[in-house]
């Protein structure tokens, strides 16, 4: 389908790719310049992970993702390399168990949770498979220090740029608006208006923080803050608009770009049309004939004409969050990650002996529900894993110089950070290729390339039979109770009392359409698992979009309802340059 206007695709991340290349460089070039290898690669891992969580969330979200997955992966390198010196046997494996049932214990709490534990997981098992020599604080200390770098590198630019990603966010509301009205009438008016739920849910996740600040001076922050809410009232009027179901003129189409132009501030502080992109006027063009007066196009007027204020209490703070599943389902997750970590370490020991972290780590990393469907997930590791390891095997075939070899980790670390973004077997082919490296750089010199693709494989081959045997069905139960409460949330938004106040109406409606676009997206990963042969995902979804449209009749209702006496005229074009005024 062809983009709609306002969504060109998704640029490539250049800034992330900077950052990971130089976070990832810069340790194996101190540790070359320096004569200390063994600090520099555990420092490159943790550099490696944290780039791994380098997202486009504001500044102060990213420290706070980076640190606590810093502290607990140290956490993890420090227990399992603490039994790897205790010599005994077992040791490595019984850490590596109790850490997989700690890890499991949370990492369906939420996002951050889930990222912790992860790398908890991962800590012990890259603890527990490389001997570190030195003392036992070095290696987590030179893992802090790798992801610290990662930290200063991404968060740096608050500094300067302080609540840059914020008003982005918010800006993308404006936009998605302006996309969703050139859509109405089209077949493309239902995934356009999705579109602009997504990009009001990432604009409240993002304003979160400040949403649950009162006002204290006239700052930057006050400014988003009005034009958040001035964004959250602009979603209810493009709701109703698309839900009329009619083409709307260019004049029409550009009022949110002008809102945003005359509310956004530009850094510093101040407003104007100079702190978002130049909007073209368009041509002079009338309102259609038809229904020329309709709710809609009147509350767009208004919105458009009056000073928007900062309304605290209109929209919750924070989104509320659907938990992954309840607690049978975790505790079953928790124990199935336990014995596929279990499987994979006694693989690795009889087929590789010391150092067969390999194993245990793929498992780690395919086994994450929560980050998609763990099939897909399983495929495009194995794929990814295949093409760095070919990726690499060239460039050592041309050359094993280390400085070129440091240039194609920073190369695969670019290469790394935009496929976070983008497409997980893309991220695996650098982790792939960055991991090998930093095992040669520890000394092992030994065959891995065709080894780690069939770890690879069997890793991927145990979280899979382990969980379409033991749990197949997660993926449809979460589908159905994120269906069944995305309902009941548009059911209470469609009973609202005439009258109700705007805040509750507000509120009710944004969580709404945030719980079916969630819906949604659970559906869609119970699509992506296999052996589905019922039809209940397509009835889900008919359900969801049925919700969807109810919602967008339940605002048109609503605007219809409005205050009586506070009509403005519908607008013409040939007035169109005044609405930003």
């Amino acid at each position: 389908m062809k983009a709609l206007r306002g969504f060109p695709p998704a640029p490539v991340p250049l800034a992330a790719a900077a950052r990971g290349a130089v976070a990832l460089a810069v340790p194996l070039l101190v540790g070359v310049w320096t004569a200390t290898p063994v600090p520099a690669v555990i420092a490159g891992i943790g550099a490696l992970w944290g780039v791994s969580q380098d997202g486009p969330d504001p500044y102060p979200l990213r420290a706070r993702r980076l640190g606590c997955m810093g502290l607990w992966a140290a956490l993890g390198l420090l227990a399992g390399e603490l039994a790897l010196r205790s010599g005994h046997p077992a040791a490595v494996t019984v850490c590596l168990v109790v850490v997989a049932l700690l890890a499991g214990a949370v990492s369906l709490r939420g996002r951050l949770a889930s990222v912790s534990g992860m790398h908890f997981l991962l800590g012990a098992t890259i603890g527990g498979g490389i001997p570190v020599p030195g003392p036992w604080w070095q290696a987590p200390l030179a893992l802090l220090a790798g992801v610290g770098l990662v930290v200063v590198l991404s968060a740096a630019p608050w500094l300067w740029r302080r609540h840059a990603v914020e008003r982005s966010a918010v800006l993308a509301v404006y936009r998605a608006a302006s996309a969703a009205l050139a859509a109405a009438g089209t077949p493309a008016a239902e995934d356009a208006r999705r579109q602009l739920t997504a990009a009001l849910d990432h604009a409240h996740q993002a304003m979160g923080p400040h949403l649950a600040r009162r006002a204290r001076a006239r700052t930057e922050p006050d400014a988003l803050r009005v034009a958040f809410h001035g964004a959250v009232r602009l979603g209810e009027v493009t709701s109703a608009l698309v839900w009329e179901g009619r083409p709307l003129p260019r004049c029409v189409t550009d009022m949110p770009l002008l809102m945003a132009a005359r509310l956004l501030p530009r850094p510093g502080g101040a407003t104007g049309s100079a702190g978002t992109d130049r909007v073209v006027r368009a041509p002079d063009r009338a309102v259609p004939r038809t229904a020329p007066d309709s709710p809609g196009l009147r509350a767009l007027a208004e919105l458009s004409a009056e000073t928007v204020r900062e309304r605290p209490d209109e929209v919750p703070a924070r989104l509320p969050a659907f938990p992954w599943h309840g607690r049978a389902a975790q505790v079953r997750y928790t124990v199935l990650l336990a014995v596929c970590v279990l499987v994979a370490q006694l693989c690795a020991e009889l087929l590789h002996g010391p150092r067969g972290y390999w194993l245990p780590m793929t498992v780690a990393f395919v086994y994450k529900p929560d980050f998609g469907p763990v099939f897909r997930r399983a495929l495009h590791r194995c794929a990814g894993t295949v093409v760095g390891v070919a990726a690499l095997g060239a460039v050592t075939l041309l050359t094993t110089d280390t400085y070129v070899l440091i240039g194609a980790v920073a190369a695969f670390g670019a290469l790394m950070a935009v496929g976070v973004r983008h497409h997980y077997a893309l991220a695996t082919t650098g982790l792939t290729a960055i991991v090998l490296v930093l095992v040669q750089m520890l000394g092992d010199h030994r065959a891995l390339f065709a080894a780690r693709i069939l770890d690879t494989a069997l890793a991927a081959a145990i979280v899979l039979v382990a969980h379409f045997v033991l749990w197949p069905r997660s993926a449809a139960e979460r589908a159905a109770e994120q269906t069944v409460a995305a309902l009941a949330a548009a059911r209470r938004y469609r009973d609202l009392a005439p009258g109700t106040a705007a805040a509750q109406r507000h509120a009710l409606r944004r969580t709404a359409y945030h719980r079916l676009a969630e819906a949604r997206r659970a559906v869609a990963h119970a699509r992506g698992e296999p052996g589905r042969s019922d039809r209940r995902p397509a009835d889900w979804e008919d359900a969801i979009a049925s919700a969807e449209r109810m919602c967008d009749a339940v605002s048109a209702r609503n605007l219809e309802a409005g205050p009586a006496g506070s009509a403005h005229p519908v607008p013409r074009c040939a007035a169109a340059g005044a609405v930003g005024g």
